[in-house]
């Protein structure tokens, strides 16, 4: 298929050097799409069709039979090889049952070892006599060791993952799964999904998932490109709203007050501050004629745009023609018959234009908000009846600052300015948006993610009880308030497909003190994994436990309290343990990443070793977001966690 691309002459099929670029860039990217991918078959499943999909079930009518994959795959004369496991006729393979055999007769499973087909597995769906059985494949898929940056899960979906994966474009849909239930797979294959079933609508509007950090993108980024899916962008919130350069940091009180949704009244308030009333008639000046539009009338069309609440800038651009259009109307009574062009010109007049500027002066929003933030009268006026004086103080910068390019914003403070900047120009909307770790935002970055899918939908994928900020959100309703999209269906996953359920059980010791109303997540590995907690009395012993689980197949991480990893760094370089940063692709000679707490969550590792959990908690503002905080680096083992502490473990967990 790729050769048939890459032959493909196209000298004679292009008017112009603009349509042969446009068509070369596609042909390219066709290409890259076609892309070997080592180790990657080509099929994983097959279903045999009692009858022929969407034909009559007549008696003695012949069924069909299909492979399916990753991709669609055809051969030289165009007939289909494999099936596209998003197509309509794939569904079965994830969702027939020998209760609901959806029509199907056998339903097959392809084992493979580094590419190479070494087994299957058969369900007869619809025959009686056979009982139905847990597949040993499948189980063996979900446990294989995790080497390298995240795979797909198209082999293993499961019915309740389907459900989500293949919902429609139209709504937006909010999914709450504990650690280990797939929720990032599933966002993800939505993604792969959408593109599929509404190609040419998201590629006309864009497509955007958007991860917690860096090392979580860059954990992810391989998924959607073997799927053959390039054109999705990925970010992070800090990314999406970086109008300046982000160079301090607020304390957790600052940034809740700053985060709070009441911000963007503050900001409303003060943006439109800047409009002042004419007092003054205008008067054009056009030939030997003059025209007045005087300050009651000039007062009406200023008073009318700010009632329509439009972006300021909008208004802004409109004021000119509205005042011109007044001027046309006294044409046309004094017998006169201006068109367009007239207008445009009396809109351009410089009497307008020095109107315009006094009443309706240009905002910058940077400046906006370093005034905000710098200039307590200013924070007051606009404020009041909003924040308290205590929260006023609480955001107002200690010192002045001379411009904005000197000012050390702060990551909250650059969303402040995202929203100042909507308030002025209206952000560009995307067709869909994923957004994964949503429960970590504030309500203000909520607002920062939903006006870029004011005109689309959304995926909001995350955890209650892994929100590791001191403004994570209580509630699913309140988020999606936040992001605009209330009238979001909300989906629970509870079955854990990555994380042992030894593993599982202890970290959910912590569930009634973060997260009340949760539903504990149950494993359904077969595999009960590994689990220890070790009392130790040097890093020496921690160093030990990493090459005891490196004597394992697959990948280890380290995980401590930030502020434990440069001892720890040490202790590895001094034990000759060569170790990797979040992010950095592991290989089967360099296993093990040494993980600060901070950036955990979303990653996952076959091994861990968990270094002091007091250390942990301690680590956080508050107790409450520590054990969130445990919680998430309890739960990032695949097969196996020992747990190493020399302080005493928080009695949450005994």
């Amino acid at each position: 298929m790729r050769e048939d691309v890459e032959s493909l002459d196209i000298r004679d099929v292009t008017a112009n050097w603009v349509n042969k670029e446009a068509l070369t860039h596609q042909i390219d990217e066709r290409i890259k799409a076609l892309a070997d991918l080592a180790h990657t078959p080509l099929f994983f499943g097959r279903l045999d069709y009692l009858h022929e999909p969407g034909a009559e079930q007549a008696e003695g009518a012949e069924g069909e039979r299909f492979y399916i994959g990753r991709r669609h795959v055809h051969d030289s004369d165009g007939d289909p090889m494999v099936i596209d496991w998003r197509a309509p006729v794939s569904q079965p393979f994830y969702r027939a049952s020998k209760k609901t055999p959806m029509d199907i007769a056998l339903r097959r499973r392809f084992g493979y070892t580094g590419g190479d087909l070494t087994a299957y597995e058969d369900e007869h769906l619809s025959d009686p006599t056979e009982a139905a059985a847990t597949s040993k494949l499948l189980q063996q898929e979900i446990e294989r060791p995790r080497v390298g940056p995240m795979r797909d899960i198209v082999a293993t979906i499961q019915p309740e993952q389907d459900e989500i994966v293949r919902s429609g474009l139209g709504g937006t849909l909010c999914v709450q799964g504990g650690p280990g239930t797939g929720k990032t797979a599933v966002g993800l294959h939505r993604v792969a999904y959408l593109l599929y079933a509404h190609r040419e609508r998201l590629a006309r509007t864009g497509t955007l998932v958007i991860g917690p950090n860096t090392s979580f993108l860059h954990y992810i980024e391989q998924v959607l490109p073997a799927l053959g899916e390039l054109e999705v962008k990925q970010s992070t919130v800090d990314d999406l709203v970086a109008h300046v350069d982000v160079r301090g940091k607020d304390d957790a009180p600052a940034a809740i007050v700053k985060g709070d949704a009441r911000m963007a009244e503050v900001l409303r308030r003060a943006v439109r501050s800047h409009v002042t009333m004419p007092a003054e008639t205008v008067v054009v000046v056009r030939g030997s004629r003059r025209w007045r539009v005087p300050a009651y009338e000039m007062e009406e069309i200023v008073q009318e745009l700010l009632d329509r609440d439009i972006r300021y800038g909008a208004a802004r651009e409109a004021l000119p023609q509205r005042i011109a259009h007044a001027v046309l109307v006294q044409m046309e009574r004094a017998g006169e018959a201006p068109d367009d062009r007239v207008q445009d010109a009396v809109a351009r007049n410089s009497a307008v234009k020095a109107a315009v500027k006094a009443i309706w002066p240009p905002v910058d929003p940077a400046k906006l908000v370093l005034r905000l933030l710098s200039d307590a009268g200013f924070l007051a006026a606009h404020a009041d009846g909003i924040l308290s004086e205590d929260e006023q103080k609480t955001i107002l910068w200690a010192r002045p600052v001379r411009s904005t390019k000197s000012a050390k914003w702060s990551a909250a403070d650059a969303v402040l300015i995202d929203e100042a900047t909507d308030l002025v120009q209206r952000t560009h909307s995307l067709g869909h948006v994923v957004l994964d770790e949503a429960q970590d935002l504030s309500p203000m970055q909520y607002r920062a993610v939903g006006r870029r899918c004011t005109t689309g939908s959304a995926t909001v994928l995350g955890d209650l009880a892994q929100g590791t900020t001191p403004w994570a959100t209580r509630s699913w309703d309140e988020a999606l308030a936040h992001l605009g999209k209330q009238q979001a269906v909300v989906e629970e996953l509870t079955a854990g497909f990555r994380v042992p359920t030894d593993v599982v059980t202890y970290a959910s010791r912590l569930l009634p003190h973060i997260a009340p109303g949760l539903t504990p997540v149950t494993s359904v590995r077969e595999n009960p994994g590994f689990f220890e907690v070790r009392t130790t009395a040097s890093d020496s012993e921690v160093m030990g436990a990493c090459e005891e689980l490196m004597r394992q197949q697959g990948s280890v991480g380290l995980i401590a309290a930030d502020a434990r990893i440069p001892a720890l760094a040490e202790g590895l370089t001094a034990a000759g343990i060569t170790y990797l940063a979040p992010g950095e692709e592991t290989t089967h000679e360099t296993r093990l990443t040494l993980v600060p707490a901070s950036l955990a969550k979303g990653l996952e590792y076959d091994y861990v070793v968990l270094d002091e959990p007091r250390a942990v908690v301690d680590g956080e503002p508050d107790e409450r977001t520590g054990l969130r905080r445990l919680y998430v680096t309890l739960t990032r083992a695949v097969s196996g966690l020992i747990v190493t502490h020399a302080a005493p473990l928080p009695h949450q967990l005994t």
